[in-house]
């Protein structure tokens, strides 16, 4: 749900006492909350708080129910994406089975044990005949991703909270497996939050669908998961990113072609070769000050695309090793072999981006392969260099063109004409410029 399409809070309680009272539809509610609310009402729900959602297992039942689940095989990454993020915002963070019985609530400590005046703790069934119009028990209700803000929820009870929940599949049948859930204040009821936990749950069924393949996740020495090519062995990805503004990462088998923030991350991780921290990871991607919750949103989303055997966070980093085109230009170079780096030079690296690691990345490789082709002494190589969109203003590169072309050709003539029109002007000596000045007067 959008903030700018939101309903006032004040608008939100006269609603809900209205459609209680009247059961009458109230103007200005979105379609899935009065559909919601009226299977709320059909079902019994007490509107006004007085029955809090029940507890269905005990400590020791839900715990042994908790380790035979399909979702605790991607808790860790549930942790890893929504987890630490709630625990430093202040929100809670809780996944449930198919329904709607939580079975984790974790988060900011404060958070948690607001949730538990309201029964929204691990063992309680939060579907939406239970506890009305919620998040979790809605997004199960309707099969997709949801947000709900504070009185839109059906019982008064839940109406100090904001929450968004998206349910997850199993890949292979499609069945729910069950839902995950950020539930908290005001920046809960923001874009951002639903698009984190959808990615969140597009990821999950990553993992589980690459956990239904014979070779399965590889885990490298530190245990964490590392990227596994078709044939189970490590592999790696191939990042393109010369003359180009979205970025093509090859990784399984399969070409993501990246939005241009996306590219910017991905480009910055590559050139850290190693795990960075959030605030780290941010300075390299921008001069201005990045939130860390819109840093991380827009990490999940990478990571949904990716998956999480590729993108790793706390620290960021990318999970396999990967090959770049502007990395061969530069070992190429560093070898001495020009000729071969100008070939691979496809541009400068993402034109467009004004990100600082790319930046300065873009500059430094722009410099080293000009500096090699103008120190080269080769003809051919600063023709080619010249006639490339990214040389083409390059006026030095245009003189040393001319000296080296045989005297009195046409071409050499050419080069010099340019390299001359490139020149920058010269500033007129003073003593001229009053001279100038005296003869215009007399002239007039």
């Amino acid at each position: 749900m959008d903030a700018s399409t939101a309903v006032s809070t004040d608008a939100l309680r006269a609603a809900h006492e209205r459609f209680m009272t009247a059961r009458g539809v109230p103007p200005g509610l979105r379609s899935l909350v009065t559909d919601s609310w009226r299977r709320c009402a059909a079902s019994g729900v007490p509107p006004d708080g007085s029955r809090l959602p029940p507890l269905r297992k005990s400590l020791e039942e839900l715990s042994a129910y908790r380790r035979t689940h399909p979702l605790a095989e991607v808790l860790p990454l549930f942790r890893d994406l929504l987890g630490a993020g709630a625990a430093d915002d202040g929100h809670v963070f809780a996944v449930g089975d198919a329904d709607g019985t939580l079975l984790w609530v974790e988060g900011d400590a404060a958070a948690v044990r607001r949730a538990e005046r309201m029964h929204f703790v691990e063992g309680a069934l939060w579907s939406e005949a239970q506890a009305g119009t919620n998040a979790p028990g809605t997004a199960l209700q309707v099969g997709r991703p949801v947000q709900v803000v504070t009185g839109e929820h059906y019982s008064s009870a839940a109406h100090g909270w904001s929450c968004a929940a998206a349910p997850v599949h199993d890949p292979g049948s499609g069945r729910v497996l069950g839902v995950v859930d950020l539930s908290g204040g005001a920046t809960i009821a923001t874009p951002p939050a639903l698009a984190a936990v959808r990615a969140a749950a597009l990821a999950a069924e990553a993992v589980l669908a690459r956990a239904m393949t014979p070779s399965g996740p590889l885990l490298g020495p530190d245990g964490r998961v590392l990227y596994a090519g078709a044939d189970g062995q490590a592999g790696g990805a191939r990042l393109s990113a010369l003359g180009r503004d979205s970025a093509l990462l090859e990784c399984g088998g399969r070409v993501h072609r990246l939005s241009p923030r996306h590219s910017e991350i991905v480009v910055a991780l590559a050139l850290e070769g190693r795990g960075v921290p959030g605030d780290r990871l941010a300075v390299d991607l921008s001069e201005r000050e990045v939130p860390p919750s819109t840093l991380r949103a827009e990490l999940t989303r990478l990571r949904a695309v990716l998956g999480p055997t590729v993108l790793g966070s706390r620290p960021y980093a990318l999970l396999c090793p990967v090959r770049t085109d502007f990395g061969d230009v530069a070992a190429l170079l560093a070898e001495g072999r020009v000729a071969e780096a100008l070939e691979r030079y496809e541009g400068p690296l993402l034109p467009r981006s004004e990100a600082p690691a790319v930046l300065e990345q873009r500059r430094s490789l722009e410099q080293q392969l000009r500096g090699a082709v103008l120190a080269g002494g080769d003809a051919a190589l600063l023709r080619r260099w010249v006639t490339s969109a990214w040389g083409a203003d390059d006026g030095a590169a245009w003189l040393a063109l001319a000296h080296l072309l045989p005297g009195g050709s046409a071409q050499r003539a050419a080069a010099a004409a340019r390299a001359h029109a490139l020149a920058p002007a010269r500033a007129v000596p003073p003593q001229v410029a009053r001279h100038a000045a005296v003869l215009q007067r007399a002239r007039s």
